[in-house]
């Protein structure tokens, strides 16, 4: 992971509708955003940003790019997505919502093979508060301290922000993994790059009913994470019968092959419980968790 103040970034799609409104936001930020990309826009600029036909183009005025946020509509992203790759770009934000599955399929196949790091898609991206803002994150929302958030909704993910800056508690790091059904880094990936964060004290763990994402992130902090975690789940008192859906993300809660169980309110608090993960039953109620959390852990 490398999300700093001196990350050089690409935005792919910047005159997207959705692009071309949050790229002035992220750059009034203080994020270093060399060029954008988008066919048939080159020799345009966007926010005097210098915009290019292609990605190798782009790399024509600078000698690296760490990351790339994109913007590009679902049917692109794949395309926008290998040919960041090929110019050698590790960090991948995918804003879009809706890309297709398959495509996401043969994306992280190449991403794996090129160790690249995928945050999305249907993500609102990464924030690093007084540092790096890179996709759609509201900065009024942030502020800088000790606590990551990974988080499969945006939306959420600015609510739960807020509440702990009105609290004193800044965020070192804000990830949105994505709510569309096949995603990049999984909260397994985040939790573990947290654990290793010396900036980061503490975790809140933001999820949602449907999957079983929830489940197996329990599973990893039991056996792995040594720093506190709290957890919310939203969507505790949606009837069980009533099949939902976030962004693609929230699928019907018997999942073949996982037991009838999984993917339920009852079966992610249930695995949060086993993993002694305190769970808020509000947003609200987060920070006064994170605090007793903190508070123990400096004490032991």
């Amino acid at each position: 992971m490398n999300f700093t103040a001196d990350s050089k970034v690409l935005v792919q799609g910047i005159a997207e509708a959705l692009g071309s409104l949050h790229v002035p936001i992220m750059r009034a930020y203080g994020t270093s955003i060399v060029a954008g990309v988008s066919a048939g826009y080159g020799g345009t600029t966007v926010e005097d940003i210098p915009v290019f036909d292609l990605v190798e183009q782009a790399l024509d005025i600078t000698d690296h790019i760490d990351t790339t946020v994109i913007f590009a509509p679902p049917y692109e992203v794949l395309d926008a997505a290998l040919e960041a790759m090929a110019a050698g770009i590790r960090q991948l934000i995918l804003i879009t919502e809706g890309v297709p599955p398959l495509d996401m399929v043969r994306l992280l196949r190449e991403a794996e093979a090129t160790e690249t790091l995928v945050v999305g898609s249907s993500s609102p991206g990464v924030i690093v508060p007084d540092q790096i803002l890179l996709g759609t994150h509201p900065p009024y929302c942030y502020m800088s301290g000790p606590v990551g958030l990974i988080s499969r909704s945006g939306t959420l993910t600015y609510e739960v922000a807020l509440e702990l800056t009105r609290a004193g508690l800044g965020q070192s790091i804000a990830v949105g993994i994505g709510g569309d059904r096949i995603h990049g880094s999984s909260f397994q990936q985040w939790l573990q790059i947290l654990e290793e964060d010396d900036c980061t004290e503490a975790i809140v763990l933001i999820g949602e009913i449907g999957g079983d994402s929830e489940e197996q992130a329990a599973l990893y902090i039991a056996e792995t994470i040594d720093k506190p975690v709290v957890a919310y789940i939203a969507g505790t008192t949606a009837p069980k019968e009533q099949i939902s859906s976030h962004a693609g993300a929230i699928i019907a809660s018997q999942i073949a092959g996982l037991g009838a169980e999984i993917g339920t309110a009852t079966s992610k608090l249930a695995a949060f419980k086993q993993a002694k993960v305190p769970v808020a039953d509000r947003p609200s109620k987060i920070p006064k968790l994170v605090e007793q959390a903190l508070a123990k852990s400096r004490t032991e």
